[in-house]
C-alpha cells in the first residue's frame, strides 16, 4: 500500500499543472514575475520531462502553453530596463538564476540587434519545425564531424530561424534553417540541399570550423555573422542548453514573435 503510494505521488508530481492560455495576463513587479518565471520553468522542465518519458511523437499542448508563458516573460524583460531584470532574477532560485540570467543576455542582445520592423505580418512565412530528438541528432552528427559543440550549432539554429519555424530569407537574402547567403553554401554545403535542416546544420558545422571554432567561437560565430550582439546572444543560449538539455526542449516549443513598433506579435500558434 505503501509503495502504490508513493508511486501514485511521484506520478502526480511529474505530470505538470495546467497551463495559462496563450494571452493570459502577464504579472507585473519583479516579486510576481519572479514567482511566475518560476512555476512556467519548473512546469515546462517537468512536461518536457513527462513527454519524453511517454515517447509520444509531440510535445503535447501543456508542454507548447508553458513555453509560451515562458517565454512571453523574457521577451517582456528583455525589453525592461536592465536593473528590473536583475531584480527579477535575484528573487528566482538559486539553480535558475544563471540560466535566466544568461537568456536575458540573450534576449537583450536580439533586442538592440533587431530593431522593430515595418514589414507586414504577412510577409512573413512559417512552418513546423523538424522534431526536437531529430534536430538533436543531427547536431550531434555535426559536433562529431567538425567538433562544434551541438549547443552552439542549435543556439544558432534557434536564433536564426526558430529552428527552422521561419521560413522567409532573411533581408540580405539569406536562406534555409540556419540562414546561408547562396555564395557562402557554395562554399561550405558539402553540395547539400540549402533548406534541407540536416544539410544546413553540417553545412553550418564546416563553416564555424573553417572559421576558427572549436578553439575560438567568438571568432567563428562573428565570421558567420557579423556582430558582436549575435555573438553574444548564441552563446549565451548555448550556456543554457549546456547547463540542462531540457532547456533545449523548451526553447524549441517557443513560438515566432515579430517585434513591431507597437510591440511583439505572435504569428504560430502552440
Amino acid at each position: 500500500m505503501l509503495a502504490l503510494t508513493a508511486v501514485a505521488a511521484a506520478v502526480a508530481l511529474a505530470v505538470p499543472a495546467a497551463a495559462p492560455p496563450p494571452n493570459a495576463p502577464l504579472p507585473s513587479g519583479a516579486a510576481p514575475v519572479a514567482q511566475r518565471l518560476t512555476a512556467a520553468t519548473d512546469s515546462l522542465y517537468s512536461a518536457v520531462a513527462f513527454w519524453r518519458a511517454s515517447e509520444a511523437p509531440r510535445p503535447p499542448r501543456e508542454l507548447r502553453l508553458w513555453a509560451l508563458h515562458q517565454q512571453r516573460l523574457y521577451l517582456a524583460l528583455g525589453l525592461a530596463r536592465p536593473q528590473v531584470g536583475e531584480a527579477v532574477v535575484g528573487r528566482l532560485p538559486r539553480e535558475l538564476r544563471a540560466n535566466a540570467r544568461d537568456v536575458l543576455t540573450a534576449r537583450r542582445s536580439l533586442v538592440r540587434l533587431t530593431p522593430p520592423t515595418k514589414r507586414p505580418l504577412s510577409d512573413f512565412r512559417t512552418g513546423r519545425a523538424e522534431p526536437a530528438e531529430r534536430l538533436l541528432g543531427y547536431y550531434r552528427e555535426a559536433q562529431r564531424r567538425f567538433r562544434v559543440p551541438w549547443q552552439v550549432l542549435a543556439a544558432a539554429n534557434f536564433v536564426e530561424t526558430a529552428f527552422g519555424k521561419v521560413r522567409s530569407p532573411s533581408t540580405a537574402g539569406a536562406q534555409g534553417p540556419m540562414q546561408f547567403l547562396p555564395a557562402t553554401w557554395r562554399a561550405y554545403g558539402l553540395d547539400g540541399d540549402i533548406y534541407d535542416p540536416r544539410d544546413s546544420i553540417l553545412g553550418a558545422a564546416n563553416y564555424l570550423r573553417a572559421s576558427g571554432a572549436p578553439r575560438n567561437l567568438g571568432r567563428a560565430l562573428y565570421a558567420y555573422n557579423h556582430s558582436k550582439l549575435y555573438v553574444d546572444a548564441v552563446l549565451a543560449y548555448a550556456r543554457v542548453m549546456r547547463r540542462d538539455v531540457r532547456a533545449f526542449y523548451g526553447f524549441h516549443a517557443w513560438q515566432v514573435f515579430v517585434r513591431t513598433p507597437s510591440g511583439y506579435r505572435r504569428i504560430t500558434n502552440p
